[in-house]
């Protein structure tokens, strides 16, 4: 079984190298040759520390804009309550 780590490490390097990369977590699964259950695990990890979206079954980089949008997104939801 391969470090979880390692992983991380090779995940956020396909991303990075590769704009625009988007993949389901059986193309992530055998991409990096690890269980089911571990490889949704990593890709909670990448999605829960905003390098991931997730969106119609697929994982793809975040990036700065839509990262900024989704902070926006969230400070209106937080000014409404208020």
């Amino acid at each position: 079984m391969r470090n979880i780590d390692d992983v991380l490490i090779r995940l956020r390097a396909e991303f990075v190298d590769m704009p625009g990369l988007r993949l389901r977590v059986d193309q992530v699964q055998r991409l990096c040759g690890v269980e089911r259950t571990l490889c949704q695990q990593i890709l909670d990890v990448l999605v829960h520390e905003k390098f991931l979206a997730h969106s119609d079954g697929h994982y793809a980089r975040l990036t700065r804009a839509q990262h900024s949008h989704h902070s926006r997104v969230d400070l209106d939801r937080h000014s409404n309550r208020l």
